[in-house]
């Protein structure tokens, strides 16, 4: 039903970056992990205030995957570590801050999305 252009690689890149510095943020501050479906409307929200759309279906791949590496994050950091990377890289997404830390981020979220391509 929802005929929406293919975003380009950076837009998805930003996306996946974006939703799962959200997801870190959320779950250091609250203790828990979003949904797969908050995530999906979180990616609309974030799409939406860009003037753009993504199918629901790709919404909802972007939100696993987003899931999916926030969980690693995690589980690969102290709780203090976690939290200066959750709070980095929420800092990062003002396109006025580029820590080296999103840089490096960035380009696990371009290996992932080309690694799901390939599936």
């Amino acid at each position: 039903m929802e005929n929406t252009p293919d975003l380009d690689l950076e837009t998805r890149k930003a996306l996946l970056f974006a939703l799962t510095a959200e997801r870190l943020s959320a779950y250091y501050e609250h203790g828990r992990w979003m949904t797969v479906e908050q995530g999906v409307s979180l990616a609309a929200q974030w799409l939406s205030r860009s003037k753009l759309q993504l199918a629901l279906v790709e919404r909802r791949v972007l939100s696993t995957l987003s899931d999916d590496f926030a969980r690693r994050l995690a589980a690969t950091l102290t709780h203090q570590a976690g939290q200066y990377t959750a709070h980095e890289m929420m800092e990062a997404l003002d396109s006025r801050y580029r820590p080296a830390l999103a840089f490096d981020l960035l380009d696990e979220c371009e290996r992932l999305l080309k690694e799901g391509e390939g599936d």
